[in-house]
C-alpha cells in the first residue's frame, strides 16, 4: 500500500490562544557614578608645599595627615607671639602691684591689660596658623584627584586634593520625560555595575523638579551601599527601574518562535486545520515568555509544539496537550 503524499498527512500539533497579559515593565537608563559626598581640601593658610599624598585611588581614614605646608615662617610667628606674651605678662604683673599700691592710675593699669589680652589673642591665632600648615582628612573616603605638587605655592583655600565618601555611593542618571511619571521617590533599582560585572540594590532618592532644557530629561538619583568600598567614583552603571504603570502586552512562550537564517523572527498560527507562517517582530523577555511587537492579535491560535515540522499551509490536528 503506498502512503499519503507527506503534505497531505495532518501533522499533530499543540496550539494555544494569544491572550494580552498585564506586565511591569522595567525603564532602563547608563548613569555615572559618585561617592556619597566629594569634597575639595585646601589649606586654611598659604604657603609652600612640603608633603602630599601621592597615591590617587587610595583608601584615606579620618583625621590622617594627607598634605602639609612648610612650617618656618608660621614657627617663627608664633615664637614672637610667645615672647610678646611673656612681655606682656612681665609688665602686667610689675604694675599690678603698683596699681594696689595706688601708684598709677587705673587707665593706665587698664592699658597694660589691654594689651596682656590683646598679645594672648595673637599666640593663638598664630598657634592655629601653624596648626593649619597640616591638613588631614574630614572623613574616611577615596582620594580623587591631587591638584598640586610638592614645592608648589598655593593660596590659603586652594584646592588640592580631592576626597569622596563611598561608604554609599550615587548613581546619576537622566530619565526621559515620558517616562518621569512611570517612577517614583523611594523606589528599589537594580544597579548593574559594568566594570565590577556585578550587580547591586539600590533606592531612588532624588528626582529632578525640572527638564534638561536641551535634552528635555530629568536628573534621578540612586543611592546603594558600598560595605566592600569596590564601587568606584567614575564607574559606569546600568540602571533598572520598575515601571509603576502596568502595561497590557502580548507574549508567548520562548520555544514557540522559530528564526529563519536571515534573522526574521516567526511562528505558525492554526487556522482552519492549517498551519501558516506569521512573521513577527519581538520586544521584551518576561520569565520564559517573550512580548510580540507585532504580527499578532489576542485571540488567534498559535503553535507551541510541533511547529518544527511545519511549513507554510501544512495540514494540522490540533491537541490542548501541554508541550513536554
Amino acid at each position: 500500500p503506498q502512503h499519503q503524499p507527506a503534505e497531505e498527512r495532518a501533522v499533530t500539533v499543540v496550539a494555544r490562544e494569544v491572550k494580552e497579559n498585564s506586565v511591569t515593565r522595567e525603564i532602563s537608563v547608563s548613569g555615572n557614578i559618585e561617592g556619597d559626598r566629594t569634597v575639595k581640601l585646601g589649606f586654611m593658610v598659604g604657603g609652600k608645599i612640603s608633603r602630599i599624598n601621592p597615591v590617587e585611588g587610595q583608601n584615606i581614614s579620618r583625621g590622617q595627615l594627607i598634605a602639609t605646608l612648610d612650617d618656618t615662617n608660621y614657627s617663627i610667628a608664633r615664637e614672637m607671639a610667645d615672647v610678646q606674651v611673656s612681655q606682656a605678662t612681665d609688665e602686667y604683673n610689675r604694675l599690678k602691684l603698683m596699681y594696689e599700691r595706688n601708684s598709677i592710675s587705673e587707665s593706665d593699669f587698664k592699658k597694660i591689660d589691654f594689651t596682656l589680652q590683646s598679645a594672648k589673642a595673637q599666640l593663638k591665632l598664630q598657634s592655629k596658623n601653624l596648626a593649619d600648615t597640616k591638613l588631614y582628612a574630614p572623613f574616611s573616603g577615596v582620594l580623587l584627584k591631587k591638584l598640586a605638587e610638592p614645592g608648589e605655592i598655593v593660596s590659603a583655600g586652594m584646592p588640592v586634593l580631592v576626597l569622596s565618601d563611598i561608604s554609599k555611593v550615587k548613581v546619576n542618571a537622566y530619565i526621559p520625560e515620558n517616562q518621569v511619571d512611570q517612577i517614583r521617590m523611594g523606589q528599589e533599582a537594580e544597579v548593574k555595575v559594568n566594570a565590577l560585572g556585578e550587580s547591586f540594590t539600590g533606592k531612588l532618592t532624588e528626582l529632578g523638579a525640572a527638564a534638561d532644557l536641551t535634552t528635555r530629561a530629568f536628573t534621578v538619583r540612586i543611592e546603594l551601599a558600598n560595605p566592600g568600598l569596590k564601587i568606584r567614583p567614575g564607574m559606569i552603571a546600568e540602571v533598572s527601574i520598575p515601571s509603576t504603570r502596568n502595561q497590557s502586552v502580548i507574549s508567548v512562550p520562548a520555544s514557540a518562535i522559530l528564526r529563519t537564517p536571515e534573522g526574521q523572527s516567526y511562528l505558525f498560527v492554526a487556522d482552519n486545520g492549517k498551519a501558516f507562517q506569521r512573521n513577527i517582530s519581538v520586544g521584551n523577555l518576561y520569565g520564559d515568555e517573550i512580548e510580540i511587537v507585532s504580527g499578532l492579535s489576542a485571540g488567534e491560535k498559535i503553535i507551541v509544539a510541533g511547529q518544527h515540522k511545519l511549513t507554510n499551509g501544512t495540514r494540522i490536528s490540533v491537541t490542548d496537550k501541554q508541550a513536554p
